[in-house]
Order: C-alpha cells, then sequence, then structure tokens
C-alpha cells in the first residue's frame, strides 16, 4: 500500500478497531479495577503477533511495542473462534506478572490467519501468598498465585470448563475474574469484527501490506527523532526502595548510547535478581516493550504526532544480562516489577534528559501506589477483595510549565475511582483525600503535587496491600537547578500515640478504627526556583499548593497579607545561592552516594557478575551488611574480603570460571 492516504484511512481504521475494543471490555467488565481504574490493554496485531493498532482513550499505555510471538507459536492448530491464554511471566515472556491474564484471538481470511486481536486485565485477584497476589515481601514466582502457560482457553468459541473451574478454586474473587476474562473475550470479538471491515475495505493484501507499512512509517518516525538527537553516550542511575535491614536499596544503571538513528540502551551494572519480587521478566528480549515503555513516553514527548506501534522499537536494543533485576532466571519472584519499570522510566528519563536537557522534564514521582483491601463486609455479610483507589504521585516540572498534580508520567492512564463508588462497594471511610502541600519540587516550574489519601476501616483484621509504595527513601530528582520533591510516606493511625511508620512495606492488618494514610512523592522542579515569577508563587499560595514558610525557603518570595513584598523578595533572592550541576538529588541520595560511590558501584557489579546468580543477591546482601565505616571500591572490596571469610562456600571467579568451561 504505497499511497499515504490510503495508509492514513488504514490507520484510522486499526485506531478505531482498538479504541472500539477497549470500549466493549470497560463498559462490560466487572471488579472495579478494570472498569474504573482502567488497568487493562487491548491491541490489534499482524500474523506475526506485532502491535500495529493500541487505544489511546481508554487502558494502559505500557504496550504499543508489544509482541505476542513467541506465546502465539507456544500453541498449535489455531482455528475459528479459539482464544489463547497466559499469566505466566515465565513462557512466552508476555504476562509479566502473574495477575495480568492476556488472550489472544487469531482472524482468520480464508483459511489463514491474517491477523490477531489481543489484549490483557488485571485481575484482582490471583490467589497466593497475600491478597491481591502482590507484595515485594515475596520470594519466588511459586507464592504468587496460580500460573497458566500458554494454552487454548476458548476452543472453537466454547470455554474450556476446567480451566475455569481451576481458577475459581484457587482465587480469592472467581466472579471477577471470571467475568473479567469474559467481558475481555468479548472485546477480542469486537476487534476480530472490524479486521474483517479492514478485510472487506482494503482486501487481503492491501490489508497485509499495509499493516506491514504502518510498522515502517513508526520506524521511521523513531529513527528520525534519533538522528535530531546528539550522538553520545549517556550515564544514568536510580534507586528503588529495596525491603533490607542493611539499607540496600535496588540500584538500576543505564548507559544510552546514541549513534545516528539508531540506540543502544544497556542496562550493565543494575542489580542482581532480587530476593524479593521487584524483578522484571524481560527474557532477555532486546526489545521487550517492558523495558522500552520510558522510551515510548520520549518519543511520544517529541514527536506527539508519532504512530504507535512495534515498529518504534526497531531502532533500540536493549542489553540485560541475564541473571540481573531486569531479566531474572525463574522462579525469581516478579510481582511488583511494575514499581521497578517505574524506577526504570526515570532512569530513562535522566538519560535523555542529557542528551536533549531543553526537551525533557524533571523526574516524576516515580511510585503508583496501588491499594488493596480484604476486609468482611458487615452490611452484606461478604468478604471484600477491593482495589481502593490508585495514590499517584506527580509530574516532573516540563520545559514550559509545572508538572501535574497528582499524575505524572508513572501511571496517568490509572483513573480515579470517585470515593463515593469506593465506599458503597468496600466498607471504608475515607477522612482524606487530595493533594498534599509542599510536595512538588521547587523550580522556575514547579514538580506537581503527590497525592495524599487515608480511610479508615471497621472490621477485625483487615489487610491491605499497598503495592507498587516507592520513594520512601531517595527523592524524585530535580533537573537545571530544580530542586527534588517530597518522599512517600505510608503511616498508621496518624497523629495519635499508636502512630506506625510503615517505610518501604506494602502490607498491614488493621484492626476495627485503624486509619491507613498514604502519600505519594511528588515531581521533582525544572529550572532556577528564583526565576519563578512572584506572582505564580503568590498564587500557589493562595492555592493551598505552597506553603508561605516554604515560599520564602524555597522561592525567596516574601508574602504580606497574602501579597508579594517586592523589596523583600529581591533582596531575599538575590542572597540565594542556586543549585549548581544538572540534577539535584536531595540530601538522602547526596549522603548515600558518599559511601557507594560509581566506583563502589563498579566493583561490587564486577564481583557479583562472576558469581553464579543464586550467590549474587546474598553476597550483595552481606557486602551490605559489612560497609560501615567503609566508602568506594575499597571499601567494597574489603567488605567482599571479609564476606569470603565468613562463608568459605562463596565460589571464587577462577574456580566459577572453570567450573563454566
Amino acid at each position: 500500500m504505497s499511497d499515504k492516504m490510503t495508509l492514513q484511512v488504514l490507520a484510522n481504521h486499526a485506531r478505531a478497531a482498538a479504541e472500539n475494543m477497549a470500549y466493549t471490555l470497560h463498559r462490560t467488565a466487572h471488579s472495579a479495577f478494570v472498569k474504573e481504574t482502567q488497568d487493562f490493554t487491548v491491541m490489534v496485531m499482524d500474523r506475526l503477533g506485532d502491535t500495529f493498532a493500541v487505544p489511546m482513550e481508554l487502558g494502559a499505555t505500557w504496550y504499543p511495542g508489544l509482541t505476542y510471538g513467541r506465546a502465539i507459536e507456544m500453541i498449535d492448530d489455531y482455528c475459528p473462534g479459539d482464544v489463547a491464554f497466559t499469566n505466566d511471566p515465565y513462557s512466552g515472556h508476555v504476562a509479566t506478572h502473574a495477575p495480568d491474564t492476556h488472550l489472544w484471538k487469531p482472524v482468520f481470511h480464508e483459511g489463514e490467519v491474517v491477523a490477531w486481536t489481543g489484549g490483557h486485565i488485571h485481575n484482582t485477584d490471583m490467589g497466593g501468598a497475600v491478597p491481591a497476589s502482590l507484595s515485594r515481601s515475596l520470594t519466588e514466582i511459586h507464592q504468587e498465585g496460580l500460573r497458566f502457560p500458554p494454552m487454548k482457553l476458548v476452543n472453537e468459541g466454547v470455554f474450556d470448563a476446567q480451566i475455569l473451574r481451576i481458577m475459581e478454586t484457587n482465587v480469592r474473587k472467581p466472579n471477577l475474574n471470571i467475568g473479567d476474562i469474559k467481558a475481555l473475550v468479548g472485546a477480542l470479538n469486537t476487534g476480530e469484527r472490524k479486521v474483517q471491515a479492514m478485510l472487506a475495505r482494503f482486501g487481503r493484501d492491501g490489508f497485509l501490506s499495509g499493516v506491514a507499512a504502518l510498522k515502517d512509517q513508526a520506524e521511521a518516525q523513531a529513527r528520525e527523532i534519533l538522528r535530531a538527537i546528539p550522538d553520545g553516550e549517556y550515564s544514568f542511575a536510580d534507586y528503588a526502595d529495596e525491603d533490607s535491614d542493611f539499607a540496600n536499596p535496588c540500584r538500576l544503571n543505564l548507559t544510552l548510547r546514541i549513534r545516528g538513528d539508531s540506540a543502544e540502551l544497556d542496562f550493565t551494572g543494575s542489580d542482581p535478581q532480587l530476593g524479593s519480587s521487584l524483578n522484571v521478566p524481560s527474557g532477555g528480549d532486546p526489545r521487550h516493550t517492558i523495558l522500552m515503555v520510558g522510551v515510548y513516553y520520549v518519543l511520544y514527548t517529541l514527536n506527539p504526532q508519532l504512530l504507535l506501534n512495534t515498529g518504534i522499537t526497531r531502532p533500540f536494543t536493549c542489553i540485560a544480562p541475564e541473571g540481573t533485576v531486569l531479566n531474572p532466571v525463574a522462579p525469581a519472584a516478579v510481582g511488583m516489577r511494575s514499581l521497578t519499570c517505574a524506577r526504570l522510566r526515570s532512569v530513562i528519563f535522566g538519560a535523555f534528559s542529557q542528551a536533549v536537557p531543553e526537551r525533557m522534564p524533571a523526574a516524576p514521582a516515580g511510585n503508583n501506589c496501588i491499594v488493596n483491601v480484604m476486609t468482611h463486609d458487615e452490611r452484606s455479610g461478604q468478604k471484600i477483595i477491593a482495589a481502593v483507589n490508585p495514590v499517584v504521585g506527580g509530574g516532573g516540572g516540563m520545559p514550559d510549565r509545572d508538572g501535574t498534580n497528582g499524575s505524572g508520567a508513572d501511571a496517568a492512564y490509572l483513573r480515579n475511582t470517585p470515593i463515593e463508588i469506593t465506599e458503597t462497594e468496600v466498607p471504608v471511610e475515607f477522612v482524606k483525600y487530595g493533594l498534599a502541600r509542599d510536595t512538588g519540587g521547587a523550580g522556575r516550574w514547579r514538580g506537581g503535587l503527590a497525592t495524599e489519601m487515608a480511610f479508615r476501616v471497621f472490621a477485625p483484621d483487615t489487610r491491605i496491600t499497598a503495592r507498587n509504595r516507592d520513594r520512601s527513601r531517595f527523592r524524585p530528582w530535580g533537573v537545571l537547578g530544580g530542586r527534588a520533591a517530597g518522599l512517600a510516606e505510608m503511616v498508621i493511625n496518624p497523629g495519635t500515640p499508636d502512630a506506625r511508620q510503615m517505610g518501604s512495606a506494602d502490607t498491614a492488618i488493621l484492626q476495627p478504627g485503624d486509619v491507613l494514610s498514604l502519600r505519594s512523592a511528588g515531581g521533582g522542579g525544572r529550572g532556577n526556583p528564583m526565576e519563578r515569577e512572584a506572582w505564580r508563587v503568590a498564587l500557589d499560595v493562595r492555592r493551598g499548593q505552597v506553603s508561605e514558610e516554604a515560599a520564602r525557603a524555597e522561592y525567596g518570595v516574601v508574602l504580606k497579607a497574602g501579597e508579594v513584598d517586592e523589596a523583600a523578595t529581591a533582596k531575599l533572592r538575590a542572597e540565594a545561592r542556586v543549585h549548581e550541576g544538572h540534577f539535584h538529588y536531595g540530601p538522602e541520595r547526596d549522603t548515600f552516594e558518599a559511601q557507594w560511590s560509581e566506583a563502589a558501584y563498579t566493583r561490587l557489579t564486577d564481583i557479583l557478575t562472576a558469581l553464579p546468580v543464586q550467590w549474587r543477591f546474598f553476597v550483595k546482601t552481606e557486602i551490605f551488611r559489612r560497609m560501615e565505616g567503609r566508602v568506594g571500591a575499597e571499601g567494597v572490596s574489603a567488605a567482599f574480603d571479609e564476606t569470603c571469610a565468613r562463608f568459605p562456600d562463596i565460589p571464587q571467579p577462577q574456580a566459577t570460571a572453570e567450573a563454566a568451561e
């Protein structure tokens, strides 16, 4: 299909097909997490299983570069009316944690598969050790719920009753799971009809060649963006909170190499696969969509007319060494991979911020906490498991405007559920829900404010899972003189003698009358805050977004009776010290990296890479345990020597190499 106008018409039809699929699912889903929060995807795929159309109005934004090819090939003999599915992160590498159930359906034309419709829903629960199946404290995939490798769920239009029965027996809310899955099957059927309509309009050959051309066009657009970025090597690292008694964060490291119209994302130097569930199951795919999400955001920022399909992944190659947090080996737990992916986006943004500083924002909050409640409803006598609401942080300050309040690049697709709906469906009482003052990073363009939420429970032994909690230790960074944002926190019974700070923990048991309070992080600031117009700061204060104290301390703006004191402001700003350097991380990260420098992490990586996978996290933790009073590469070497003396069974590098031979 060479006619540009006809190709655009096909692109419009394909997107409309995906939009219709999304509306079908949205309107027929059963769980609040799908029908309200919209944690789902749908897509139309070519014969190879490559995505060529996604909706723009509904659902998650993670998957425009997803390919189902490996999962499709694990099933033989597709027939009209079949629907296949999987939720196993280690089979086909389509699903990336057990609650995400992916379905795909072949579209036949004259006995030949010419396309696929597909998508996923996030199940409320898939069984496992904790309600909602996900917690950073889980240590292996077997604790994270029931898993199905790729298999047929629907055979020539008939659901497999045995599969549904197995699911119903092993999950906590089977009606929600089965209802959402059937809604997704309906969406796939809608997509199939729309593809058949495209085949009727464009013909088989025109449709197939047009789909290939759409992918080529997206690739060309991505390469054009890369050509406009200066060639070079840009390095950046960031951290996620990690469960450890020894201040042991999860570090992601990226070296971005741009050469002409192609780019390499080398994640060498990232932590070994973890003993918690923060691992990201990419399977080593050099263009896996879960590694590329931050790239999609960057590309779309630089060209909002970008076609979203697998073509945009072709100019990129990701390097994620096996046995690391971004390419774990089974049976590593992976349920909280979305937390790590939020940090992965921040790392990618940080690298591109150095390449095109004039176009990139400061760091978004980097956490999208999703709160699940399992409790007893005295009104109905039923056990309830439900997602209460996403608590999403602020966006980073932009090149020409403030960051978005309460919604940033981390999970802007997750919709707010009105508290009236939540209180109707879940026996909780909201006591606070809004934006948190003074949480956005100061800057010429202020970072977006954090979200804060608090609710009271009424039943004994109410179990809370607040997944994706992060940024309770290291702040979202500011850029170009902008300041880092406020930290996240979770507190039980705040402001009382019984108050409990939860740190990075994401599970809790509440008793009748207990209040759970959560706050996300804010977004980083961009640009010198002393250059922010004083009237903007005064407006922020009037709106309750910035306190008078912060206006003075962070922006050098003095207010009297709500009005700017021009003389006092000019004097205070003239005396202010401006942060130098591209990034501002905040005192917590500065203190940490005074001990754990780049050289220290390079030495740690060398040590861990030489070890078998099963030893790496253990040795890393033991080295951290022994770093008190030590700094830098020399300190790491000394801590490792001490660890080897304590544990003489640790394989030595030479012995490991000989065993490999």
